[in-house]
C-alpha cells in the first residue's frame, strides 16, 4: 500500500504536478483518480482541501479520502473574502470582517482534526479568528473566549 497526501483546490484537481508525476510511476489511471478527487471535493470550490490517496500497488486499485479545509479557509469562505487581515503601508492592520458566533461553532463542529470537547474546538477557531483579524459579532475574539470561560456564552 502506498499513501499519497496532497492539497488541491476543491473540484479543480488536474493531472499536472503534483498528482500526475506522483501517481504515474505507481501504474494507476491518473485521470480516474483526478475525476474522483474533483467529484469528492467539488463542495469545497475555491478552498484548498487535503486529500489522501491510498494505492494498492499490486492491484492498482485506489481509495480517496478527503479531509476538511483549514479553519482559516472556512473563515474566509464565511466572510466571502480572499484574504484575512492585511497590514497597510501605514502599519495599521485592516480587519478582515466579522462573523457570527454560530458560524464559529459550525466551523468547530466540522473539524474532526481538532480534538477535545466542543468548547475547546470553538476556542481554537476563535484563536484563528484572532490571528486572522476577524471579529466575532463585532467583538474581539478574546472577549468571546472570556464569555465562554465565565459561562456567559454556552457552546452547544
Amino acid at each position: 500500500m502506498e499513501k499519497v497526501e496532497i492539497l488541491v483546490e476543491g473540484g479543480k484537481a488536474t493531472p499536472a504536478p503534483p498528482i500526475g508525476p506522483t501517481l504515474s510511476p505507481m501504474g494507476v489511471n491518473v485521470s480516474e483518480v483526478v475525476k474522483e478527487i474533483n467529484e469528492k471535493t467539488k463542495s469545497f470550490a475555491g478552498m484548498q482541501v487535503p486529500v489522501k490517496i491510498m494505492i494498492d500497488t499490486a492491484t492498482k486499485k485506489f481509495t480517496i479520502s478527503v479531509g476538511s479545509p483549514p479553519v482559516s479557509a472556512l473563515i474566509k469562505k464565511e466572510l466571502k473574502v480572499q484574504k484575512l487581515a492585511t497590514v497597510a503601508e501605514d502599519k495599521k492592520r485592516n480587519m478582515a470582517g466579522s462573523i457570527s458566533f454560530e458560524a464559529v461553532v459550525n466551523i468547530a463542529k466540522g473539524k474532526d482534526s481538532i480534538k477535545g470537547p466542543l468548547s475547546s474546538k470553538v476556542k481554537q477557531v476563535l484563536g484563528t479568528c484572532l490571528s486572522g483579524g476577524v471579529l466575532v459579532e463585532d467583538k474581539d475574539p478574546r472577549e468571546i473566549i472570556k464569555e465562554i470561560n465565565e459561562g456567559k456564552r454556552k457552546v452547544e
